[in-house]
């Protein structure tokens, strides 16, 4: 092991020890060569590894901290250099006088969702960065989350985490690292991706306002830390306050339904200066297929809900991202909020859209405790209903979610070709369920939601009583299917014109 004073790479003076960690040992050191002040990280080749297996790692740990040295954005620790010493690889940091936010964490405490939103947000910024450039973190934890005395906060070790083995499979079957911050297709096998990156955020900024992450933390049962990570069932926050749509939509167990980069740091920098999340990355998402909607006050609204079909789909501007949504804003108290939006057609809207009332005989509801298999089933069903038997959906809907009308139901489920679920029904509290859909519509569209539905016990039955649409993404029809429907538009067309014709024919004869 290296000492104080020893000159690593013929450059790099050891002045004092910083840590020591499954990584490596990190040094403060003097680059000698530019008179500046460095980190200096020796990578530690992982006890057991026969000769092949430390060179690899050798081997990947230079490539990866050569891709790693790409990166430049202030919220990022720079690494200026990779070298070797006595076989060894180094690592040649910024400097930042720091502590880790785990550390703040254990001698602080929580952090508000404020203060947890501006630590986020530089994270969020630093990983934007880093995906664009094509690097994926791999080990976004407290413990690699830098704060600086002036607030500042810098990611930590891009790059090297997977070089080491510190969040893989090692050949002999052995899960090493830190399991709580994992993401549940990486727990289960797959290889990290950005989305992994922005799910270990989310249980990072998880952990800085509820004081644990989403699984726990406990250091003497790793495997079954990693066990509940697999499973992907989220317990949802009760301290996060405005941050907790934004969490939820980190945390999703499908990667795809969580949010970019870019989209996390708005959104958590809109939180942090105390404001709702920025209508351009957050709007509310209207839940019914077709023309744009418009949102009822709550003054008109005589109850808050979200109508039980896929959301109407705005074309994205050319040449941009279509955003990632979050359908509710804080009030205060960590609860979501569900947002009242029925669909309006203009001009083509049902004559009789918005117009059955409820019935007058007002159903009885009952307290009891629900399991989580019967709510599960009671939301699997629901969507296994659909769109061929609205009949058996609509008996699956509260008081609320039925006063919309039974004529809008049909209307906009009739718009949907297939429905398909891709996160399968999960509890999540005691009358909560989250589930991911995918519809296809006639028209050629796809769209991806991810919905938390609130359930309740009516006249014996477990219904669904409130809907809130917590994230969204649509994908617009391949050129093809447009030309196929504009020919049959225009065939359709001629048919009907050449059918005027004849039939003028006819007149005049």
């Amino acid at each position: 092991m290296s000492e104080v004073g020893d000159l690593l790479a013929g450059r790099y003076r050891l002045r004092r020890h910083v840590g020591t960690g499954a990584m490596g040992i990190v040094w403060e050191a003097a680059d000698e060569r530019l008179g500046r002040t460095v980190a200096v990280k020796q990578l530690l080749i992982q006890p057991g590894l026969d000769a092949a297996g430390a060179e690899e790692a050798r081997q990947r740990a230079m490539r990866e901290g050569r891709i790693a040295a790409r990166l430049h954005h202030p919220n990022a620790i720079a690494v200026h250099d990779v070298a070797e010493d006595a076989g060894l690889p180094l690592l040649v940091m910024e400097f930042f006088p720091a502590r880790t936010l785990a550390d703040v964490l254990a001698r602080e405490g929580a952090l508000s969702p404020a203060a947890a939103a501006r630590v986020g947000t530089q994270v969020a910024s630093a990983l934007a960065a880093a995906h664009r450039a094509g690097i994926v973190h791999r080990d976004v934890k407290p413990a690699n989350v830098l704060i600086g005395e002036d607030g500042t906060a810098k990611l930590a070790d891009f790059g090297i985490s997977h070089a080491g083995g510190d969040i893989s499979v090692t050949r002999a079957g052995v899960v090493a690292g830190t399991p709580a911050y994992l993401a549940p297709e990486v727990a289960r096998g797959q290889q990290p991706s950005t989305a992994s990156d922005m799910y270990s955020l989310g249980a990072t900024v998880y952990a800085a306002v509820e004081g644990s992450p989403p699984f726990g933390d406990d250091e003497t049962n790793p495997l079954g830390v990693l066990h509940r990570v697999a499973a992907g069932v989220v317990a949802p926050p009760s301290r996060a306050g405005a941050l907790t749509p934004l969490l939820l939509g980190m945390l999703a167990d499908d990667p795809r339904l969580r949010p970019t980069a870019e989209q996390a740091r708005e959104s958590m920098r809109a939180i942090a200066s105390g404001q709702a999340p920025d209508l351009d990355h957050t709007q509310p998402i209207p839940a019914v297929p077709g023309p744009p909607t418009q949102a009822v006050s709550r003054a008109n609204a005589g109850g808050t809900r979200l109508d039980m079909s896929p959301a109407a789909g705005h074309e994205p501007a050319r040449r941009r991202t279509k955003p990632w949504t979050y359908a509710a804003a804080a009030v205060g108290a960590a609860l979501l909020v569900t947002i009242l939006l029925v669909l309006t057609n203009g001009d083509e809207a049902p004559p009789n859209a918005g117009a059955q009332q409820p019935t007058t005989t007002a159903p009885t509801s009952t307290t009891r405790t629900l399991t989580p298999a019967e709510m599960e089933a009671v939301v699997a069903d629901f969507y296994a209903q659909l769109p061929d038997n609205p009949d058996a959906a609509w008996a699956h809907l509260g008081p609320e979610l039925r006063a919309e009308g039974r004529d809008d139901f049909d209307a906009r489920w009739a718009r949907v070709k297939q429905v398909t679920v891709v996160s399968a029904p999960r509890s999540t509290g005691d009358d909560t369920v989250h589930v991911g859909v995918e519809f296809a519509m006639r028209g050629g569209a796809t769209i991806t939601e991810f919905h938390q539905f609130e359930l309740m016990v009516l006249d014996n039955a477990v219904v669904i009583g409130t809907d809130t649409l917590l994230h969204r993404q649509r994908s617009a029809p391949p050129e093809s299917d447009k030309d196929e429907d504009n020919k049959d538009e225009k065939k359709g067309k001629g048919e009907t014109d050449k059918k005027g014709e004849d039939d003028k024919k006819g007149e005049d004869n």
